[in-house]
This record gives structure tokens, C-alpha cells and sequence, in this order.
């Protein structure tokens, strides 16, 4: 009995880290993405920019071998079009554009959110009927990322995830 239950706790010990290890992954892409989306509510373009190279280089280093295999097809399906996005966030310093470029990377993350799971807290899909886009959100609280100061609580939730 004592074997296996030693068993037990060496077998948890090695899964543990593996699955804190993904989880890890996973969250710091979602959290690279809602740098991004708050540089943009404080119409902060340099930030947002900085940000998006560094959700560039988790996109690009993510170990999908971590994943579940329906989470890992997922992903490498959305890693080129994510990683274009927030390319162009990154390489550009006009925040009209980086706005515009904001919304084809939401779309993006929200089909990623859809199948991976990315965080342990929702997620708030939120959408701006101004600009007809969506954005991915940590809070119900509206912070428009499209018009930021100027339209600051415009937009609804759409769906939790």
C-alpha cells in the first residue's frame, strides 16, 4: 500500500510541473496580448508596440508540445496570423494603425480562446459597436481600446469565456 502510494506521489510530482509549465505558457501569451490592448485604452502607441514584440516572441517560442493535441493544432493553425498581427502592432508607431491591426489580432486570440484554454479566470469578450470590432478583456469593466480617453467605456460583453 505504502509502494503505491509513493507511486502515486512521484507520478503527481512529474505531471505537476509539466501542466504548471503549459499553464504558465498559456498565460503569459494572454497576458502579453492585454499589454497590448491597455497601452492602447491609454492611447500609449510606443508601449503598445513594445508589447506586441513581446507577444511576438511568445507566439514564436510557445512549446506546443505542452499542449493538449487539440489545443496544439490550434495553435500552430493561429500561430502565422498572430504572429502578422502583432508584427504589424510591433513595427508600427501610429496608433490608428496599431488599432486597425488590434482588431485582426482579437479576432485571432478570441478563436485561440475559444479552444485553448488560457487562463483559469474568464476571459470577457467585449465589442465596440463604433468601430464594429471586438477585443478580448480580464474585466467586465468597459476600456475601449479603439477609441481609448475619447470613448473609454463604449463597447458591451458579448460572450465570457
Amino acid at each position: 500500500m505504502k509502494t503505491l502510494i509513493l507511486v502515486a506521489a512521484f507520478i503527481a510530482t512529474i505531471a505537476a510541473p509539466s501542466a504548471f509549465a503549459q499553464d504558465k505558457q498559456k498565460q503569459a501569451l494572454l497576458s502579453s496580448y492585454y499589454e497590448i490592448k491597455n497601452a492602447l485604452v491609454n492611447s500609449d502607441a510606443a508601449t503598445a508596440s513594445a508589447k506586441a514584440g513581446e507577444l511576438l516572441k511568445e507566439i514564436r517560442t510557445a512549446d506546443t508540445k505542452a499542449f493538449s493535441a487539440e489545443e496544439a493544432t490550434e495553435f500552430k493553425a493561429s500561430q502565422e496570423k498572430l504572429s502578422t498581427d502583432a508584427s504589424h502592432i510591433a513595427e508600427s508607431k501610429d496608433l490608428g494603425k496599431q488599432r486597425e491591426y488590434f482588431a485582426a489580432l482579437s479576432a485571432g486570440f478570441f478563436k485561440l480562446a475559444k479552444t485553448v484554454k488560457l487562463s483559469s479566470a474568464p476571459v470577457y469578450y467585449q465589442f465596440c459597436p463604433m468601430k464594429k470590432s471586438y477585443w478580448l478583456s480580464e474585466t467586465k469593466e468597459i476600456k475601449n481600446p479603439y477609441y481609448g480617453k475619447q470613448m473609454l467605456t463604449c463597447g458591451k460583453i458579448s460572450e465570457t469565456i
